[in-house]
Order: structure tokens, then C-alpha cells, then sequence
């Protein structure tokens, strides 16, 4: 079993004992979207942290989502339980990079795209640097300030 999932587990257990509703409902949710992840698919298997993490952030993204729906929609109390969840998850996920962190590895990215190209990238060639800013960021940045970052720095 990874170490993310006995994490879990074991602030699952201590928040039933603490007889903390919210970190037990939110932990018991992202657990089942866990297991759910495992067993999709044409075999069951065990996710790894990373894997996890992955899971984790789509869970966060959800909250962060219907906050925003539920004030949108003046209903302020549920947008407040949606963002307590999403702070709860936020506990579990790596560390955001700051924007100077992002501009780096885009900075890196189109770098590295325009030595394979042999010419500075452009618009047509965002998908080829979005994939290795991607894969730096690492998910420690949400995917439309990554996008935003590297568009800025290719040459039209």
C-alpha cells in the first residue's frame, strides 16, 4: 500500500476519534474516488502516490468548483463547507510553485523545445512545450497557469 493511502487511513481514524465531521467526511470521499481509481478499468490494481496525488487534486478541483457555483448561486454557506473540504485536501498536495517557479520552467520548457526544433517555438508548437512544462510542474500547478505561462513566452 503506498504511503499517501496509510496517511489517509490513519488521519481518517484520528478524525473519527477527534469526532471531526469534516475532515472524516472529506478523507472517507477521497478515499472511495481512490478506490474507485483502482479498480477502473479492465483490472484492478494499486495506485501509487503519485497516482494518488493525482486523484487527490481532481477531488481538490471538484471543491473548488462547486464553491464557486454554490456563491454564484448566493448559497454561502455550502460554497464555505465546499472550500473547508478543498482546504482539507489542499493538506495532502504538493506545495503550488509561485508564479517566478512557473515562469522558470516555462522559460525551460520552450528552451528546450527550440534546441530540438532548431527555431524559437510558436503557437503551432505550444502542445510540444505544454507537454514538458507539464511534466516539470509535476502537478504542483494547475494546468491553465501553466498554459498561460508558456503562451506568454512563445513568439507569434
Amino acid at each position: 500500500m503506498s504511503t499517501l493511502k496509510e496517511q489517509l487511513r490513519t488521519d481518517l481514524t484520528a478524525a473519527m476519534k477527534a469526532r471531526d465531521e469534516l475532515v472524516k467526511a472529506t478523507l472517507r470521499m477521497t478515499l472511495t474516488a481512490i478506490g474507485n481509481a483502482e479498480v477502473a478499468g479492465t483490472k484492478a490494481r494499486e495506485l501509487d502516490d503519485a497516482e494518488i496525488i493525482k486523484v487527490i487534486t481532481k477531488e481538490a478541483k471538484k471543491r473548488a468548483e462547486s464553491a464557486e457555483a454554490f456563491a454564484a448561486a448566493g448559497r454561502e454557506e455550502l460554497a464555505a463547507q465546499e472550500r473547508a473540504e478543498g482546504e482539507v485536501l489542499a493538506r495532502y498536495l504538493p506545495a503550488q510553485l509561485s508564479d517566478d517557479e512557473l515562469a522558470a520552467i516555462a522559460r525551460t520548457a520552450v528552451e528546450e523545445t527550440a534546441a530540438e526544433l532548431g527555431e524559437q517555438p510558436g503557437p503551432r508548437q505550444m502542445g510540444q512545450v505544454m507537454k514538458k512544462a507539464t511534466a516539470a510542474a509535476a502537478g504542483r500547478a494547475e494546468g491553465g497557469r501553466v498554459a498561460a505561462a508558456v503562451k506568454a513566452l512563445l513568439v507569434p
